[in-house]
């Protein structure tokens, strides 16, 4: 069934409108036409289950059948705490975690970070280009949620942000074996919230493993090869997902 993501004002008590380049997709690609059926989405985890009941140029009306949690969406929540890569690779990431069941990302600045956000003009354009592509994202892999691209943190902030989270992982060389990584990851539950922090090139400094320890996250290997940071988000992310879906 195909889905269109709405804002909550083009929700009403029984109807939704649809507009804008959807409409043009909707009659015009698809060819759909009265009674037929679709999927608006909130883009916050609820599916409306719809009949189309009036078409034009500029807007399509539905009328309500059904309403329920997107299928698509995790019980508990996966939080990436991604440290700031070299050119594009911040976009790979993004678009494969949020297909992988993300619910946030936040970008992170580490000492070992070459690219550098401190014009607050860039970074704002920089973000509004990320949440393009968490949409987009989110769409094609039929999210029921659009994750959220958090503004750029500083090591402490970003450690800070996730003091709540019910486990805190952080990726290491220097971690315990594997055995030790699948036991942790075994005690996930469905429903918990989860953080993983994953460094830059270069990784991380000793002081900010240090750092990371005491604000709670368990320093986690993820075998005995050498992921690039666009690889090892993506690695865990992959794991605990498996974990999580029930």
């Amino acid at each position: 069934m195909y889905r269109f993501y709405v804002e909550q004002n083009q929700i009403k008590e029984n109807s939704i409108c649809i507009l804008d380049s959807d409409v043009n997709h909707i009659k015009n690609v698809l060819r759909m036409n009265r009674g037929d059926t679709l999927i608006a989405c909130d883009g916050q985890g609820k599916d409306y289950i719809c009949s189309i009941t009036d078409l034009s140029d500029k807007i399509v009306e539905l009328a309500i059948k059904q309403v329920q949690n997107s299928y698509a969406e995790l019980e508990g929540r996966i939080y990436l705490f991604q440290g700031l890569p070299k050119k594009d690779k911040m976009e790979l990431i993004i678009q494969k975690a949020v297909e992988l069941g993300v619910y946030e990302i936040i970008p992170v600045m580490t000492k070992r970070t070459v690219v550098k956000l401190e014009d607050k003009k860039k970074e704002l354009k920089k973000l509004e280009r990320w949440q393009a592509i968490a949409t987009s994202a989110a769409k094609q892999s039929g999210r029921g949620i659009i994750p959220r691209i958090a503004g750029t943190k500083t090591l402490k902030q970003a450690l800070d942000y996730g003091s709540e989270l019910d486990c805190r992982f952080i990726p290491y060389e220097n971690a315990e074996g594997i055995e030790y990584t699948k036991e942790v990851i075994a005690n996930i539950q469905s429903k918990h919230k989860v953080g993983i922090f994953i460094g830059p090139e270069g990784g991380f400094e000793e002081k900010e493993i240090t750092l990371a320890k005491e604000a709670g996250y368990q320093p986690i290997t993820l075998g005995k090869r050498i992921l690039r940071t666009e690889t090892a988000g993506l690695a865990i992310l992959s794991m605990i997902m498996l974990q999580m879906e029930t």
